[in-house]
């Protein structure tokens, strides 16, 4: 499988000739994101990872698999729209997925967290979304930043998950100072976890075995 950043928390998935991207939102601008794909996987309905206006421009053979928050803003798409929540399991494009997670991490002490969708797809890369959910999978995509994520809540996540890889994604806020933060301390639980841990770049691809 090939993994694909693009802007922000967006990932480009690649299989036998078949590809599925992950919240491809308004911070998404390249065009190659989308490109061919055929289904877009949505965690949540925040603008970082949702842009109705590009699902739209996608045509009638592409289906959406999100949760129910997202597909509330969704009804013009009909039955393009697939609902799934924790638990469930479907398959699309040769890709295996099953859905781990229900809610946003807390963002506000006055707004409820809406709904947010993690995807496990192949039993192996695990997108959480805006959550810091557990689940079993050898290849982590990690929030990087973000207003609801500190760094211990990070390194705990990581070392409670204790993945065979580390990506970290969500970075589309950060200036290069941050960035250099951001590197440095992956750099440092990489070291510790003797695990390869580090941020992918946009437009950077890596191939994994599934």
């Amino acid at each position: 499988m090939r993994i694909t950043k693009y802007g922000h928390a967006c990932v480009r998935l690649e299989k036998a000739g078949q590809a599925i991207v992950i919240d491809p939102g308004v911070m998404t601008p390249e065009p190659g994101a989308v490109e061919g794909v055929a289904a877009v996987l949505v965690t949540h309905e925040h603008f970082d990872h949702f842009d109705p206006d590009r699902l739209r421009e996608l045509g009638e053979g592409v289906d959406v698999y999100t949760c129910a928050g997202v597909a509330r803003h969704l009804g013009a798409f009909g039955e393009r729209v697939r609902v799934v929540g924790d638990g469930d399991e479907f398959s699309v494009a040769g890709f295996d997925v099953s859905v781990r997670g229900e809610k946003h991490h807390l963002s506000h002490p006055d707004v409820p967290p809406v709904d947010n969708v993690g995807f496990l797809v192949d039993g192996e890369v695990f997108h959480p979304g805006d959550a810091l959910t557990e689940a079993e999978a050898p290849t982590l995509l990690l929030p990087g930043q973000a207003p609801w994520l500190t760094t211990p809540a990070m390194i705990g996540y990581l070392r409670l998950m204790a993945p065979r890889r580390t990506y970290a994604v969500h970075d589309g806020l950060v200036n290069e100072w941050g960035l250099k933060v951001l590197d440095g301390v992956l750099a440092m639980e990489a070291e510790r976890a003797g695990t390869e841990m580090r941020r992918l770049r946009v437009g950077e691809s890596v191939d994994i075995e599934v």
